[in-house]
């Protein structure tokens, strides 16, 4: 069973292309303009144009929203899982991260909200979910606050640059560093 690679932007290409990714979740800015690596199936890609934020403000930033989870849910369910999943953000830190626990525990829903977080955390010590996503898949997933806690407990990640890519897996036995 494939794992999901979380990766800044300025890594997919060469990420999708180590570890036979064929479909990628991207979680950019709204009118962000990127190139999908050739390795990805078109078809199999989907975009969220939002902003690494936790709430609401003013001008063009857009926080995470209810339809955000529902279409990264509905777009990893129909995973094929012979490969791993591409998962990406600006800099592979926190919304990407988010986007990836939600994916995991939709793919894996019996799976423990610790133990997963906590593998989250030894594959990435920079990683920060962020929390907004977090959140509302917790509720979209109906995990009753575990979730939400479980990333609360790890806390903030290290300081990051944003070029640190990682693997998270699925499950306890799978695992290795995507760099």
């Amino acid at each position: 069973m494939a794992g999901i690679v979380i990766s800044p932007l300025g890594r997919i290409a060469e990420m999708a292309v180590r570890h036979g990714c064929r479909e990628m979740l991207s979680l950019v800015a709204k009118g962000q303009d990127f190139h999908r690596p050739a390795v990805i199936d078109g078809a199999r890609h989907l975009k969220i144009g939002v902003n690494d934020i936790s709430f609401a403000g003013t001008g063009d930033l857009i926080a995470p929203q209810e339809a955000h989870v529902v279409q990264i849910i509905d777009f990893v369910r129909n995973w094929d899982r012979s490969r791993p999943l591409l998962v990406h953000c600006w800099m592979g830190v926190s919304r990407s991260p988010a986007a990836a626990l939600i994916a995991a525990l939709a793919v894996e829903p019996d799976q423990d909200d610790d133990a997963l977080v906590k593998r989250l955390r030894l594959a990435s010590p920079f990683a920060t979910p962020n929390a907004r996503l977090v959140e509302i898949g917790d509720l979209a997933l109906a995990r009753q606050g575990r979730l939400v806690a479980a990333v609360r407990a790890i806390g903030r990640g290290a300081d990051a640059d944003g070029n640190a890519p990682f693997l998270l897996p699925l499950l306890p036995e799978e695992g290795h560093d995507a760099d």
